[in-house]
């Protein structure tokens, strides 16, 4: 503990926690003994940091949220598993983040500037990357993985071991059971895939050119038959015609990937 450090007397910090220069603990907030706080980080009030949990600097969590966790997971009740979250993130009101399990890896993984707003839930294991937002009440289960530059719209529900590529958007109140591709537009219940997310993309700065290789690919890959088997052979030509292609190759890695979820597909043309 640092001699910079602010800490509210109505606040409990246990013996053995390491907070960086500048944290500030508000009132009634609890962090257990093998959590590390980095430095600049601000806890309201009535914040639980618990486990062994690492959380970055500039931080900022609002009340009632309760990071690290054990697993919501019956199989691994009282193993270990540690919380590892980036630096600049925020977590508002009632926002829980579960440990990893020792099936899972040991750990769930939070990358850089990421936003959890109120009453998310991220599951044990998942491991998210950077620049992801997670809107309120969006839930996500166990062993999810989020590229960067995510964005997920209010009260969506993510299925347990659902990949989502980076620079993805889900929009709220949808169901999504399935892997989205990288770039991806879907939306649902259940979720299927719209397109391409140009908004967001354009928002990050991806110019026209750029956009137009990804809009092509992307017709390439989804036209209106979608069987699976055709599919693997579209993912070949693509790879094939869009060689040196940064982005398409992106998405072609995404689909090649090692899948666990059916893929979040466009939906099926009404004849």
């Amino acid at each position: 503990m640092t001699a910079s450090a602010r800490i509210h007397p109505s606040a409990v910090v246990e013996a053995g926690a390491r907070l960086g220069e500048g944290v500030v603990i508000g009132p009634f907030c609890h962090i257990g003994a093998e959590v590390e706080l980095g430095a600049g980080a601000r806890l309201l009030s009535h914040v639980v940091l618990t486990g062994r949990t690492r959380i970055g600097p500039e931080a900022e969590i609002h009340p009632f949220a309760v990071l690290g966790a054990a697993a919501q997971d019956l199989k691994s009740r009282g193993l270990p598993g540690a919380l590892v979250i980036g630096r600049g993130c925020l977590a508002r009101e009632g926002v829980t983040i579960n440990a990893g399990t020792p099936a899972g890896g040991g750990e769930t993984r939070i990358g850089d500037d990421c936003a959890f707003l109120a009453y998310s839930h991220v599951g044990h294991d998942c491991a998210i990357g950077d620049g992801v937002v997670l809107s309120n009440n969006v839930l996500l289960g166990g062993h999810v993985h989020i590229g960067d530059h995510v964005a997920i719209g209010g009260a969506t529900v993510v299925h347990q071991r659902v990949r989502i590529g980076a620079h993805s958007f889900v929009a709220g109140l949808s169901g999504l059971e399935g892997d989205l591709i990288p770039f991806g537009l879907a939306g649902g219940n259940r979720a299927h895939l719209f397109g391409l997310n140009l908004v967001g993309l354009r928002r990050r700065g991806f110019s026209d050119a750029r956009l137009a290789v990804l809009r092509e690919a992307f017709r390439c890959l989804f036209p209106q038959e979608t069987g699976a088997d055709v599919l693997a052979a579209r993912v070949e030509s693509v790879a094939a015609d869009f060689a040196g292609a940064e982005d398409v190759e992106a998405l072609i890695a995404f689909l090649r990937g090692e899948r666990e979820r059916p893929l979040c597909a466009p939906r099926p043309a009404r004849g």
